[in-house]
Parts: C-alpha cells; sequence; structure tokens
C-alpha cells in the first residue's frame, strides 16, 4: 500500500522513503515525530510547478512546522517565509533564509518584534492594524531603515467552507481590515513617510477545498486597488487543501490557477502555503499501552495524546491510523485514545484497525503540520523527539531530541 511517494509499506512494514519506521521507533523511542525531507521538497517543487504560469513567490508559512531542519530544507529550494512572531523570524534567520524573503504576518504584532523585525530588514510587513502602521514607521525611524514595504490584509467578509475555528475572512474575525479602512489608509498615506504601501494580503482560511471564496475575496482585493498604481504586489496567503482520508485525493492547484491567471495579470503574485508542503511529510508513531474492553468498545490506548497531537481535540480532525506492521486477519472496531486526564484526548474515533496487543507501534498519519508546532507540555509531560530522514531518503537523524522532566523544570525557580 503507497501513501505517497515517501510513504508506503515495504514487506509489510511501514516505510518513511527507504528506512522502516520500526527501525527509527526502537531507536529513539516513542512518541516521536518522523519526517520527510525528501518528500517535503517535493510538495515544494510541484507547488512552484503549478503556480509557474503566476511567477508566484512561495512563502513557507512557518506555524505549520518550525523544525530547522524543514526551514533549512526550504531555505535551500529557494523558497521564502511567512512568519508570525520574532521567534519564527528568529528561527528562519538560524536556518540561512535570507531577511528579505521572509514576511511577518499576525495581528497583534508587539512593538519589541516589529523593532526586531525592522532591525534584521525583513522583507514585508503584512498589516491587520491600524496603530500597526505607526509603530512599524517609527522603529524604522529609530533604526535609520530604508522604506519598509507594506501590504495591508483585507478582511473580505467572505465565509470560507471550512472547520469555523480555520475560517479567518468573515466579519466577525479578528482578522484583516475593512475596504473602507484601507482606503482610509491609502488616502492618508503620507503620514507614514517611512512605509512604502506595496500590496494588498488576503488569507480567508485554512483547508480550502473548493475555489468560490478565494476568488471572490480576490477579486474583492482587486477591486479595491484597482485604482492604486502603486500595489502591485497581491499576497493570496494560503489555504491550500490536503487529504487527511486515505479515501481521499486533495484537488489540483492547477484549476485554481487558471482561475488566477487572467486576474492577476501584471502583478507580482506571494503565496504562503503551511500544511500542504508538510503535512503529508511528517507521521506521529506511537506504542499501544493497553487495550482496554469496556462498554461496549475497544479502547486502544497509546502513549502519544492531545498534549502532542491536538488537532483531534481541537478541530474534531480527522488522522487516519497505520500499523507498523501490516498484519491480516481480525479486525475491530477501536478508539484510538491517549493517556491524559481530558475526555477529549481521543485521537481517532470508531476506526477497523486490526487486533493489535501492548507493545505494538501505530502511526498516526498527515501529522507533519500544527502537530509538534502546536504540541505541549500538559500534564507534566516532556514533548516528543523529531526526527528527519535525509533528502535522499538513505539516512534519518534526531532534528529535536526529546525533552526531559529535567527541562521541564528548567525555566523554574523554587
Amino acid at each position: 500500500m503507497v501513501f505517497n511517494s515517501s510513504i508506503r509499506y515495504v514487506d509489510d512494514s511501514l516505510a518513511i522513503d527507504n528506512i522502516k519506521l520500526d527501525t527509527i521507533a526502537r531507536a529513539v523511542g516513542t512518541p516521536a515525530y518522523i519526517y520527510s525531507l525528501k518528500r517535503v521538497g517535493e510538495n515544494y517543487a510541484g507547488l512552484r510547478a503549478a503556480f509557474a504560469p503566476l511567477q508566484a513567490r512561495i512563502h513557507y508559512s512557518v506555524k505549520a512546522n518550525s523544525s530547522l531542519a524543514i526551514l533549512q530544507t526550504l531555505a535551500g529550494a529557494g523558497a521564502g517565509f511567512d512568519c508570525v512572531s520574532a521567534g519564527e523570524i528568529d528561527r528562519c534567520l538560524r536556518a540561512g533564509a535570507c531577511a528579505n524573503d521572509i514576511v511577518f504576518a499576525g495581528v497583534g504584532k508587539t512593538r519589541a518584534e516589529i523593532a526586531f523585525a525592522v532591525a534584521k530588514g525583513i522583507g514585508w510587513f503584512n498589516v491587520e492594524n491600524l496603530a500597526e502602521l505607526r509603530y512599524i514607521n517609527e522603529c524604522a525611524v529609530d533604526a535609520g531603515a530604508d522604506a519598509v514595504k507594506v501590504a495591508l490584509r483585507l478582511n473580505p467578509q467572505v465565509t470560507a467552507n471550512t472547520h469555523p475555528f480555520m475560517a479567518t475572512g468573515h466579519g466577525a474575525a479578528k482578522f484583516g481590515l475593512t475596504a473602507a479602512v484601507i482606503r482610509d489608509i491609502l488616502a492618508r498615506r503620507n503620514e507614514w513617510p517611512q512605509l512604502e504601501f506595496a500590496g494588498v494580503h488576503i488569507h480567508i482560511g485554512s483547508q480550502l477545498g473548493d475555489t468560490a471564496a478565494t476568488l471572490s475575496a480576490l477579486d474583492a482585493a482587486l477591486n479595491l486597488i484597482a485604482d492604486q498604481p502603486g500595489i502591485r504586489t497581491v499576497n493570496l496567503g494560503g489555504g491550500l487543501p490536503v487529504a487527511y482520508h486515505f479515501d481521499d485525493a486533495a484537488p489540483s492547484p492547477e484549476g485554481l490557477v487558471n482561475e488566477l491567471a487572467p486576474r492577476l495579470k501584471g502583478y507580482e503574485v506571494l503565496l504562503e502555503p503551511g500544511r500542504s508542503l508538510v503535512a503529508d511529510a511528517g507521521l506521529l508513531v506511537a506504542e499501544l499501552l493497553y487495550v482496554k474492553r469496556q462498554a461496549g468498545q475497544v479502547f486502544y490506548i497509546i502513549d502519544a495524546s492531545m498534549a502532542e497531537l491536538i488537532r483531534p481535540a481541537l478541530y474534531d480532525a480527522h488522522h487516519e491510523v497505520a500499523p507498523l506492521r501490516k498484519t491480516k486477519g481480525e479486525t475491530v472496531t477501536a478508539q484510538v485514545v491517549g493517556p491524559v486526564c481530558e475526555s477529549a484526548d481521543v485521537l481517532a474515533r470508531d476506526r477497523q484497525l486490526p487486533a493489535l496487543g501492548a507493545g505494538d507501534l501505530v502511526a498516526l498519519m498527515t501529522a507533519g503540520a500544527y502537530g509538534m508546532s502546536m504540541a505541549s507540555n500538559y500534564n507534566a509531560r516532556p514533548r516528543p523527539a523529531e526526527v528527519v530522514v535525509s533528502e535522499a531518503g538513505e539516512g534519518w537523524r534526531i532534528s529535536r531530541r526529546r525533552e526531559t522532566v529535567g527541562d521541564l523544570y528548567r525555566m523554574e525557580s523554587k
């Protein structure tokens, strides 16, 4: 069985590129995140090729997965980066990114973060608040910086067809600026002499399976800047979907590109994908601790939890579960749950899985995005190790060691 170009069963063992996952899991322990750098590179190359008719500049959305190894791989491939904190900017710079290839977004940038970004010479700010313009302008003056490029984020008041927690472009969302506010800002742009108003930004949500809402938001943005000859950059944000079910396929981006091309002729285009580059390149491997039969149900209690992968608890998100050793015979309908003391700590509900026992290993699939980046130390659980399989697919290394209990005390005092 083949899941993608990097993840498949080989001789009934789940493998990532040319490495069997149980080899890694037995060496580093569980739970552990394991990523294919080869798959990350292929996803980037495929997306760049799909958007070539737009000559789109791709900025990876770092919040999806901020592993230094992944950032280094993407920087080496020529990607830019979309950051939402000073910490993310610093990680990208440490990974070898050029400051000019970084976009700083986010609805609540602090003045300290803005000063840091200006001092580092990042390429763009995506602005979401009127007062933010004053802060950026003042920081640019203090730093003696040249004109700072800004894109104004439009809230197009478009509701995306996605989970409510992932929709960001509707009128009740905290994100962006209304068209009226943007018109007012552009009419008064001389008040911020250190800023170059060069772009408009839209991002209406994640897992956007159809193009209608995206095109509606883009049309609103283009209408807004039609009489602004100085604004020649359109940042489309992210939101490209991935398939989380075995029997699903993510829609091809070519259809969207065909719709975008005539609209964006003459504009510089930026794109900010996150999960579409890394989600299917990563797995969370866990060990089955107990099999519990209760109230007519079978519970597979594993050593991964909502602390390591919060998406099912937060969004009711779906992650397929695959045993590391493929078996035939009896199957059971199982609830795959973690050890955290919350009823929400369910990683997969009502899954038809092989009859497994304590000590067996399973993989939570498509976990490369918003897994480790949202992990916590809830219940005083040390965060898991991260492992990367090389771009050649032949070797692996620990890219972030497993935390210890001692790490949890390091920042505290009695």
